[in-house]
């Protein structure tokens, strides 16, 4: 099996790091850089940058400035997403962003980790890697952290500063570090607009 191959499964792997794709990094760098550095009007130019990025991507999904990634091809937007200032992600593996989501500044996505033992680590120079899904209308609070292997639930909220190494059920309000489930998501939630 071919390092593309197994970066694009929903399977988590385990490989030396020189072995991953150093020229579709240099491109994904090469058009984060392009992205960041337009005018924020230029939607038109905007859209076909994240369309070379991510390969296809829905004409709702917005992507404020300071955005990094390792490669763009392996992050799938499932339709309408926000992903706010100065979030990156490591899409070693795919990166699923359901239709809805709201992602605050400061977001990390990391698929990437090493082992625990600096013989693996620094020697051998291996690297793991496990895919992130976000399914519909989530919401991620502002300087959060989603480690590899994590699946957040429908209509899920993750509380700012949180890091999320387990998954999350649907609907419910999650937070800390590590993350935890404080609550379902309510009618009582509902805010009131006063005319």
């Amino acid at each position: 099996m071919s390092v593309l191959n197994m970066m694009e499964r929903m399977t988590p792997y385990v490989i030396a790091g020189e072995k991953m794709p150093v020229d579709k990094m240099d491109l994904a760098d090469h058009l984060c850089w392009q992205l960041n550095q337009l005018d924020p009007a230029a939607d038109a130019a905007r859209h076909q940058i994240m369309s070379e990025l991510f390969g296809t991507v829905h004409s709702d999904t917005f992507i404020k400035g300071g955005f990094h990634c390792d490669y763009g091809f392996n992050i799938h937007f499932q339709g309408y997403a926000w992903v706010n200032y100065n979030c990156s992600i490591l899409d070693t593996s795919p990166v699923t962003i359901g239709a809805g989501a709201f992602i605050a500044p400061q977001v990390v996505f990391a698929c990437s980790a090493h082992p625990l033992l600096a013989t693996q680590r620094v020697d051998e120079g291996l690297m793991t890697s496990a895919p992130i899904t976000l399914a519909d209308n989530v919401w991620i609070g502002a300087g959060s952290v989603i480690m590899g292997g994590v699946t957040i639930g429908t209509s899920s909220i993750i509380g700012a500063g949180s890091v999320v190494n387990k998954d999350i059920p649907a609907g419910v309000v999650a937070m800390g570090s590590p993350c935890k489930v404080y609550r379902k998501v309510t009618e009582a939630d509902r805010i009131n607009l006063k005319k």
